[in-house]
C-alpha cells in the first residue's frame, strides 16, 4: 500500500491526481446546483473558484515541466499545488464557521430567496443569491463546505508530501 502511495506521489504524477481531483470536486458541485438544484451562494463560488485556479495552475505547470524536466520545478510545483489546496482549506472552514455562525457573513450573503442562476429567463429580473449561513443538508455532521474542508486538507498534505518525495528520489 505504501508503496503505491509513494508511487503516485514521484514525478508527474501526483500533479495528475490534484488535477483529476480538482476536476472531480467541480463536477460534483455542478452536479449538484444542476441536478440538486442547490444554487451556490458567494462562498461557494470562492470554493471554486480554488479549483479553478488549480487546474490553470497544474496545467500550465505540466507544460512547463514537459518543456524542461527538472526535479526542483516539479517540486516547487507540488508545494504550490499544496499551498493552493491550503487556500481551499481556509475558505472551506471560513464557509463552514459562517454556516455555524461562528464567522459574520461578508455582505452581500445572506438571502432570504435563492434562484437558480440556470433558471433566470429575463435578465432585467431581480434575484436574491443563495444563503451562505444556511447549508443545504449535513452528512455526519458536516455540510458541503465542511466535507470541501477536510478534502482539501488530505490534499494539501498529499501535496507536501509528494513534494518531499520528490525531493528524495
Amino acid at each position: 500500500m505504501m508503496s503505491k502511495l509513494k508511487l503516485l506521489l514521484k514525478d508527474w504524477a501526483w500533479p495528475v491526481v490534484a488535477l483529476v481531483v480538482s476536476a472531480a470536486m467541480l463536477a460534483a458541485a455542478h452536479a449538484f446546483e444542476r441536478f440538486g438544484h442547490l444554487p451556490p451562494c458567494p462562498l461557494c463560488l470562492r470554493q471554486r473558484d480554488v479549483y479553478w485556479a488549480l487546474i490553470a495552475m497544474i496545467l500550465s505547470g505540466l507544460a512547463i515541466w514537459r518543456l524542461v524536466p527538472k526535479r526542483r520545478f516539479l517540486v516547487a510545483l507540488n508545494v504550490l499545488i499544496g499551498l493552493a489546496f491550503g487556500v481551499g482549506v481556509v475558505v472551506a472552514v471560513y464557509h463552514s464557521g459562517v454556516e455555524w455562525k461562528i464567522f459574520p457573513p461578508p455582505a452581500g450573503c445572506a438571502a432570504a430567496v435563492a434562484v437558480n442562476p440556470l433558471e433566470i429567463k429575463d435578465l432585467n429580473q431581480a434575484f436574491h443569491v443563495a444563503d451562505c449561513t444556511a447549508a443545504p443538508f449535513y452528512i455526519l455532521g458536516l455540510s458541503m463546505a465542511g466535507w470541501n474542508g477536510v478534502v482539501s486538507l488530505v490534499l494539501a498534505g498529499l501535496s507536501f508530501f509528494a513534494a518531499a518525495a520528490t525531493v528524495q528520489r
